[in-house]
């Protein structure tokens, strides 16, 4: 008997720092809705400053200047996804995110969606690929592979075909120039299924970026892609979804 009761306190001591850990984690959140609350911050080579934070009860990753995952991208991307449908995408076999960051998108699709496919996650940042494990469990998900790699180089090298590619790259606000050019532009389009899509989520900052967009739609064959555009989402981002008509 007094060794059970040796063993029930020891055991109910070493549950008191998980105690004070769930604890703070609640005022954290709750502190939250009033400020953000920051609680990892880490310099990249890529997107300069990456900050994990709780936001309005939420985890959220944010680079210098805009929402990385989990805050108002997750949003746009939903939006997205939504309009391409959820019960479709329910029946693909495979989907390519080029701009992995977070992972917010992937939750969206493996959480809400209950996508089981296969997920292919792009990303040219090791750093961001370790937050998004260590804070938003991105290794857990059993149908995901992470490739740390750059999006212009892993799409001429790969041979696989996908239903759904998702464009989500940047460095900060920035989005780099070859996503506009007409060599990426169709070797994307060559890397979708019959009836794929692609759905690029963009930034509109400026009358380059909007010059921009109008010269990527033009280089799509509109007699094989359907091309349509959603613009003021979240007062900056332009979603634009190609749909293959073949």
């Amino acid at each position: 008997m007094l060794f059970f009761i040796w063993n029930l306190f020891f055991v109910k001591l070493a549950l008191i720092p998980y105690f004070w850990q769930k604890l703070l984690l609640m005022l954290k959140k709750l502190f939250s809705y009033l400020l953000p609350v920051t609680i990892f911050k880490q310099k990249s080579t890529i997107s300069q400053t990456l900050e994990v934070t709780w936001t309005n009860g939420k985890l959220v990753l944010d680079s210098k200047n805009t929402n990385y995952s989990y805050g108002s991208l997750q949003r746009i991307l939903r939006k997205g996804l939504k309009i391409i449908g959820f019960e479709r995408i329910k029946t693909m076999n495979s989907i390519l995110v080029l701009g992995v960051a977070g992972g917010s998108v992937i939750r969206t699709l493996v959480d809400e969606i209950n996508f089981k496919g296969k997920i292919t996650g792009v990303d040219i940042d090791q750093a961001v690929i370790e937050i998004a494990n260590a804070y938003f469990r991105l290794n857990e998900i059993p149908n995901l592979e992470i490739i740390i790699d750059d999006a212009f180089e892993f799409v001429q090298k790969t041979k696989n075909k996908y239903d759904l590619i998702i464009i989500d790259i940047f460095q900060d606000t920035k989005m780099p120039d070859f996503l506009f050019e007409i060599l990426f532009i169709n070797r994307i389009c060559s890397l979708l299924n019959p009836k794929g899509f692609v759905l690029f989520n963009t930034m509109l900052l400026n009358a380059r970026q909007k010059q921009l967009h109008i010269d990527y739609v033009k280089n799509f064959d509109h007699n094989k892609y359907k091309v349509t555009k959603f613009d003021k989402l979240e007062e900056t981002n332009e979603l634009i979804l190609v749909e293959s008509k073949l």
